[in-house]
């Protein structure tokens, strides 16, 4: 028995890192659990990889329509959704005075506007069975979990765009809170810290994706990779696992009374400057 069974999942950005730790853990718990990624192969893979029912959707997010042709897909697989998971996103940093419009533009785009438009591509399938069960005196909890960062609560330097996207996300959780609690529909927020995935590694000429037909340049100078020890109490970055961990924690049936929070995942990192 495990404690998702038979819930259906939705994780964005699912194929890597902390949203493949999290799509793993939900299914080892029991639940159905769709993988999306902009590459159709890497979520192929990732779904083939993981012990569990999964189906795969690939394409890019931050397009109108797609959330909603995502899922869509998901209903058309397991007719409902039980929980989801905004967790796709990526970094374009620079200093303010040096950064595009087109470059904070996109960071809006795919961690604030995205989860706004798949929680309302969720809607129908969240809130309509909550209304029914309600008047049949039933309580049965669905979960949205929204991946915020620190970067969004203490702001980071080269990071206004990522920052402010990670910030608007904050924002829609609690009003979303405020909106669908009385159908049962926890929503909540994880704000990481530092965490070792591809945002996170090196910052060199390997360590590059292509996102809608650009080459974006990830990573993190090793200057600042070193800095990890002094700057968090537990003198380490943390896992995707254990990141998935306080996901897998709002999607189970023990945050059944949390709600509009946000669950900083940081190893201690700016211990008592935020909440």
């Amino acid at each position: 028995m495990g404690a998702l069974d038979d819930k259906v999942a939705i994780v964005t950005g699912s194929a890597r890192g902390i949203g493949r730790a999290t799509a793993e853990i939900l299914a080892s718990q029991g639940a159905k659990v769709l993988i999306n990624d902009l590459d159709g192969d890497v979520a192929e893979q990732t779904a083939s990889e993981i012990d569990g029912d999964t189906v795969v959707f690939a394409g890019d997010l931050t397009e109108p329509g797609v959330p909603d042709q995502l899922v869509q897909k998901v209903i058309d697989a397991w007719g409902r959704v039980d929980i989801l998971v905004n967790n796709a996103g990526y970094t374009l940093d620079a200093p303010v005075h040096k950064m595009s419009d087109e470059w904070f533009q996109k960071m809006l785009d795919i961690h604030t506007v995205v989860p706004f438009r798949m929680c309302r591509a969720v809607a129908p399938h969240m809130r309509e069975p909550a209304k029914q069960e309600r008047e049949r005196g039933e309580e049965v909890f669905r979960k949205i979990v929204n991946v915020s960062s620190i970067s969004g609560t203490m702001g980071n330097a080269g990071q206004a765009n990522y920052s402010s996207g990670k910030a608007g996300v904050v924002g829609l959780t609690k009003t979303l809170a405020k909106e669908w609690g009385q159908f049962k529909i926890n929503v909540n927020a994880v704000a990481f810290g530092y965490i070792e995935t591809r945002l996170t590694a090196s910052k060199d000429d390997t360590n590059v994706a292509e996102i809608a037909g650009e080459q974006v340049q990830l990573g993190i100078p090793d200057q600042l990779r070193g800095m990890a020890a002094m700057l968090i109490p537990l003198g380490r970055p943390g896992t995707p696992e254990e990141a998935a961990g306080g996901v897998f924690f709002l999607c189970s049936p023990w945050a059944n009374y949390v709600h509009g929070q946000v669950l900083n995942v940081t190893g201690g990192q700016f211990t008592g400057m935020t909440t």
